[in-house]
């Protein structure tokens, strides 16, 4: 059980900064970016998933985690990424069906960790589910990186590590339906 905190932490400011860096990002990306709004799009993206980082780690190192932060944290993720790549699908840079499956599968994860929470069952994220974020970040990163570097092909790369998200994504949401059937038969 978490001890009640101040909500206005510093772990908790950084997630809230993520949120308020959404509008940032459409910008950036609205109609034909210039290589600038690309680069400025990619330093924002990074910072923000740094701050995921280092936002759970300051909570948990000075047991200041708060059901607010709890709360927020998914959700800045969610609105980061989802912003992103919808904001890519118009730039020709993802395809659309892509992105509505994962956009699908974190909406039917969202909404079976409430139907969860109701019946007092905690659904916590999966190692699968990380591996997911991992690669979705890291597929981001490489798509809003434009230019060749080293050889590589940064919107080619980013493009099949989304594709590693993707199939990450779908079997990560099978084990949270599976790992939910389970716990709820057993209620």
């Amino acid at each position: 059980m978490m001890k009640r905190h101040p909500v206005f932490n510093l772990p908790n400011i950084l997630t809230l900064a993520r949120i308020a860096a959404v509008p940032a990002m459409v910008a950036l990306l609205w109609e034909r970016p210039s290589a600038f709004e690309l680069a400025l799009a990619w330093f924002v993206f990074v910072a923000a998933m740094v701050t995921d980082i280092i936002d759970g780690w300051l909570a948990r190192k000075w047991e200041i985690e708060t059901k607010l932060g709890a709360f927020l944290d998914p959700m800045a993720d969610k609105l980061m990424v989802t912003t992103v790549l919808v904001m890519l699908i118009p730039l020709g840079m993802v395809p659309a069906w892509l992105v509505v499956v994962l956009l699908c599968r974190e909406m039917a994860i969202t909404g079976l960790r409430s139907i969860a929470s109701q019946e007092g069952i905690v659904i916590k994220a999966s190692s699968l589910g990380k591996i997911k974020t991992a690669y979705q970040s890291a597929a981001i990163g490489f798509l809003l990186w434009h230019e060749v570097t080293l050889g590589i092909d940064p919107p080619r790369s980013g493009l099949i590590l989304l594709y590693i998200a993707t199939f990450f994504s779908l079997v990560s949401a099978a084990e949270y339906f599976s790992r939910f059937f389970h716990v709820s038969t057993q209620a």
